[in-house]
Formats: C-alpha cells, sequence, structure tokens
C-alpha cells in the first residue's frame, strides 16, 4: 500500500514521478483528500484509533526498510555538503523509529476532540445552544528535514478527522515516503480511504506553489521548517496559514537563581538537540551575578564544544568568548553556538526578547517568585517556562501525543499545535418551536 496517488505511480526515481505536471499531481491529491475528508469526519473514534495502532505496528514492522530508506537520504545529504545539526534532524534511528510508533499510539489515547461540547447554555426563550468541536478539512503540511513529522502530522491529522497532504523536504524525501506507506498501512486496515494521508510524490519545488494556491481545496497549510521556507509560505500561500517562524529562544538568568539548577537548565536547553526549534539561542544573565554565575554555568558548554558570541561585559568575564554581531541577537543557529548577554535586570531581559525574539519558548531561572511572574505575564511568547528547559517546548511534552509545529502566530492555535487545535467549531441551536419576534 502507498500514500502516493495511483496516476503518479510510475516514476524514474524511487515513489517519485515526474511525468505528471505539479499542478495535475496537486489537483488529484486535493481531489482525493476532499472525497477523504467528507468520510473521515463521520469515522467512529474507534476506526481512527484502529488506523493508527496498524499504522505504529507497520512502522515497526517496517523499521530495517526505514533505517535503509534514511541511509539513503543521510548519503545524498553528505555528498551534497549537509552536516552537523542538519543531519542529526534528518537521522533516524531505532530509539527515533520507535518515538514515532509510541507517538501514534499516544494520539491514539487522546480523547477524540470531534464532536466534543465546548460550551452549552440556554437562552430566556428556551434556545438550547451547543458549541462543538468539528474538524478543519483538509490540511497541508509543509516540511523540512526531519521525517519523523510524516507520522506526527499524518497521526494528528487522522485523529480530529482531518484529511492531510504532506509535503516532506527534498532531503528526507525516502524516509518520509517510507513512513507515509505505514501510515496508508493504517488506513487500509481500518478502511480508511488512502486519500486521508497523501504524500506528495515528487521533489519538484513547483509542488509546493501549486499546494499553496489550492483555496478552496485546502483549508489551512502548516509550514515547518526554516525561515526561507516559512517566508515563502507567508509571501505566496492564498490559505490560511498556521504560522510558525523560527525558534530564536531565550533563557534568562535571574539574580536570584540557584546557580546548580541554571547551568543544568542552559546546558540542556543549548546542547540537548541543539537542530530543534526549542533549542536556547540566547543566553541572558543579569550583571549583579554574572561575575559570580558565568563561570560555572559556561564550563560543561565550552567542555562539550559550544561556542559563545557575547557583549563586551560577558567577554569581560570570559574572553574566550567571541564579539557578537547585531545580527547574532536574532539568530537561529540551530547549531552548538550559544549567543551571550549580561543585561540589568528583569526589564532590560525582557526588552531585549521582544526586540529580537521570534515570539517562540522563552525561560527564566530564578528562585524569586514575584520575578517569574513579571517575565510569564510580559514576555509574548507562545511558551513561557520558569524554572525549565526550553528544550520542553513539545507537544508530546505538553502530554497532547504529538504536534503538528509550534505555532507563533496569535490566531486560533498558538504554542504546539495538536488535536484540539487542529479543529474548528460550530453551533448547534435546539428549539421547541420559537420565531424570532
Amino acid at each position: 500500500m502507498t500514500t502516493l496517488h495511483p496516476a503518479t505511480r510510475a516514476a524514474d526515481a524511487p515513489g517519485e514521478a515526474p511525468s505528471e505536471t505539479p499542478e495535475a499531481t496537486m489537483a488529484a491529491l486535493g481531489r482525493a483528500a476532499r472525497e477523504a475528508a467528507r468520510a473521515l469526519a463521520r469515522a467512529e473514534t474507534a476506526t481512527k484509533n484502529a488506523a493508527l495502532a496498524a499504522a505504529a505496528a507497520a512502522i515497526r514492522a517496517r523499521a530495517p526498510a526505514i533505517l535503509e530508506a534514511n541511509a539513503r537520504d543521510l548519503a545524498a545529504a553528505r555528498t551534497r555538503g549537509l552536516k552537523g545539526a542538519l543531519i542529526d534532524r534528518l537521522e533516524l534511528t531505532d530509539a527515533r523509529i520507535e518515538a514515532m510508533a509510541r507517538g501514534l499510539e499516544d494520539i491514539a489515547a487522546l480523547d477524540d476532540p470531534v464532536g466534543a461540547v465546548m460550551a452549552e447554555w440556554t437562552r430566556p426563550n428556551g434556545l438550547v445552544i451547543r458549541r462543538l468541536r468539528t474538524p478543519l478539512g483538509v490540511i497541508g503540511v509543509i516540511y523540512e528535514s526531519r521525517p519523523n513529522v510524516t507520522a506526527d502530522a499524518g497521526g494528528l491529522c487522522l485523529k480530529a478527522g482531518n484529511a492531510v497532504i504532506l509535503r516532506g523536504g527534498s532531503e528526507s524525501f525516502q524516509s518520509s515516503t517510507a513512513i507515509a506507506e505505514c501510515l496508508s498501512e493504517g488506513l487500509a486496515r481500518a478502511c480508511l480511504p488512502p486519500g486521508c494521508i497523501q504524500m506528495v510524490p515528487t521533489r519538484d519545488r513547483a509542488a509546493v506553489g501549486a499546494m499553496l494556491r489550492m483555496a478552496g481545496v485546502i483549508d489551512v497549510i502548516v509550514p515547518r521548517g526554516g525561515r526561507g521556507l516559512i517566508e515563502r509560505v507567508n509571501a505566496e500561500s492564498r490559505v490560511p496559514v498556521f504560522s510558525h517562524l523560527d525558534g530564536n529562544c531565550h533563557t534568562y538568568v535571574h539574580a536570584a537563581a540557584d546557580v546548580g539548577m541554571a547551568r543544568d537548565i542552559v546546558f540542556n536547553a543549548k546542547m540537548r538537540r541543539t537542530g530543534i526549534c526549542g533549542a536556547t539561542e540566547t543566553l541572558l544573565i543579569d550583571a549583579e551575578v554574572a561575575d559570580a554565575m558565568l563561570p560555572a554555568i559556561l564550563a560543561p558548554l565550552f567542555e562539550a564544544g559550544c561556542e559563545f558570541r557575547g557583549d563586551a561585559r560577558a567577554r569581560a568575564v570570559d574572553p574566550r568568548i567571541r564579539p557578537a554581531s547585531e545580527e547574532d541577537w536574532a539568530t537561529e543557529y540551530l547549531d552548538s553556538i550559544l549567543a551571550l548577554r549580561v543585561v540589568d535586570g528583569i526589564d532590560d531581559a525582557i526588552a531585549h526578547i521582544e526586540r529580537y525574539g521570534s515570539h517562540h519558548t522563552e525561560a527564566i531561572v530564578t528562585a524569586d517568585e514575584a520575578a517569574a511572574r513579571r517575565f510569564l505575564d510580559r514576555v509574548d511568547s507562545a511558551i513561557v517556562l520558569h524554572n525549565a528547559s526550553t528544550q520542553y517546548a513539545d507537544g508530546g511534552e505538553f502530554g497532547m501525543g504529538a504536534e503538528i509545529g509550534i505555532s507563533t502566530g496569535r490566531l486560533h492555535a498558538r504554542g504546539p499545535v495538536g488535536v484540539e487545535q487542529l479543529t474548528s467549531f460550530k453551533y448547534v441551536v435546539r428549539g421547541d418551536g420559537q420565531v424570532r419576534p
């Protein structure tokens, strides 16, 4: 079983169909998705959960084939000169494959949002009004590098009753296609239409442009990738977008921080996985404690090979810190590089984040509850944390099973986009003969 549309399966490259124009390919996927969305909106919870469980089983059973496809993607990526964090985002391991399978099972265990009563009230005239969750319809997901997004996005959209068209990055094409085939096997075993989850069967970048013009077919676009992709989607899309700008995340060490806690949180926030959007890119520390705390905080980072780019006051503490440019404060490195600035208290830290941040995820480390409240209340980002690593910016860690991305916009969805955020709502009104005077 495969996720590719029948008309596009004759291919020169594995899983790819250059014989059709991108417009024709996307039109065929769109027709199948709209038809599938109508069926999926009526599907029972047990049916959707059965598809997710079968897809998880298929991922485990096909792990060797997925790893083989990933090895081909990795070889091609290294030939093109990709390295470091980009390779880490692309690479699959036995543990990461198992995490994908568990993620699908976690999504199946979530409450079904479709049909859930969000609110109910009775008017003085006797009308009973309910607000019920409904699927969005057809979702287009455009993503780069990380093939595991295929499973996360496919599973979340399915549970929320939406058909999805997945357009993975060219560098992860073979890995994503192998994972998508497992999702299709799950659909088949649950007797759901194959159009519920479809993979764009070409690396041609023109397919992205065609996808962005599919207003009336696709109901929302979710981009997940670097600044270049996000800017293109925002500029060209005729379809509503769940915006996700880059993850220029900050950790602020307040004067009342415990130095051991600060050291551990900063190290994890930067180095656990440098290539994810929740990695801290700038460390802010109060001038009052910089001389005393910075050496202890920086020591394990230097030992792990992290490079620092700091302001004059930070460099005065440790001469190994390179001078920071204005550009460094606004950069999402996705690498073992950390910008470092000494600030004059909490308001200075908040002002820095407001000026240079991307409204993604910010953390404060402090034992002062009043300072924590001030930071959490005043920082305008999708996720704010107190005494915890920014690497917790993840739908799975929030108990949402998985996420389709982190939305940094302010409309409809903000923060991790899970099953509830992939729904809309409608009003159901019941009367007993009322007419409006």
